[in-house]
């Protein structure tokens, strides 16, 4: 009886580390900037297609990704757990950590080496932050820093954001404020007169189809990169409007 507990307590083990790997995957080597443009993409826009991150609460604690991280946009809305190491002279003593999401796109510069100044040039994994969010990490002073990093779950407050825009038979819908993986890799979306109807990535994070959906409540089916799907049935009212953005479930 002891032998079978004894098993048993090492496969509830074993699956519990696994669970943690699956939640914080391993650390990963990169390096790291900041952007001294106070109005910059990094605040105000970006590859994804967020807009003003502070409206969508990522706000200082976002990054550009560079070539090898950004997958041409399916990285988009990821969390990543960033620390400086390996540098006595920039990095802030004990090394602290900051979660970041990816919001932008930090293209690479081929006129310059990958050693000084084209540190987003492929297949280089570098993180292109904000300057309050890079002092939190390492000391300012410093052009660029070795980080570790590692995928992490977004914790989000409240529901997945849908932002609707677009015209009668042309419909965009922003998807932000995505918890788990925070990575949509796939999404539907299903009026009270229709069936449901797969989105196609228009870029980063806003996604597309060519139904009329007019006069009808709204429901959205969203798929993070682990395959975990999560549905808001009637997010929006019948009266939805172009431009309003509606919240649904989290995962």
């Amino acid at each position: 009886m002891d032998l079978f507990r004894t098993a048993l307590l090492c496969l509830m083990l074993a699956n519990f580390r696994r669970t943690l790997a699956t939640i914080d995957g391993e650390w990963k080597s990169a390096t790291a900037t900041y952007s001294k443009e106070k109005e910059g993409s990094i605040i105000t826009g970006g590859g994804c297609g967020y807009g003003d991150l502070h409206m969508t609460d990522y706000g200082k604690y976002s990054a550009g990704l560079s070539s090898g991280l950004f997958n041409r946009g399916r990285s988009c809305g990821g969390c990543f757990e960033l620390r400086c190491v390996d540098h006595i002279l920039w990095c802030l003593v004990g090394s602290p950590s900051i979660v970041i999401t990816a919001t932008d796109f930090c293209p690479p510069n081929y006129g310059l080496p990958t050693e000084y100044g084209g540190w987003c040039n492929y297949p280089r994994e570098h993180f292109l932050m904000s300057e309050s969010a890079f002092a939190e990490i390492a000391e300012k002073q410093a052009d660029i820093v070795p980080v570790q990093y590692r995928r992490v779950k977004c914790g989000r407050k409240g529901g997945i954001r849908f932002t609707v825009s677009g015209s009668a038979y042309f419909y965009e819908i922003l998807i932000t404020n995505v918890g788990s993986d925070g990575e949509v890799v796939a999404a539907k979306i299903k009026g009270s007169k229709t069936g449901w109807i797969p989105l196609g990535r228009n870029w980063g994070q806003n996604w597309q189809c060519n139904t009329y959906l007019g006069a009808q409540p709204l429901s959205f089916e969203v798929t993070v990169s682990s395959g975990i799907t999560v549905t808001s049935y009637n997010a929006a009212p019948a009266n939805w409007q172009f431009g309003q953005t509606f919240q649904g479930k989290q995962f």
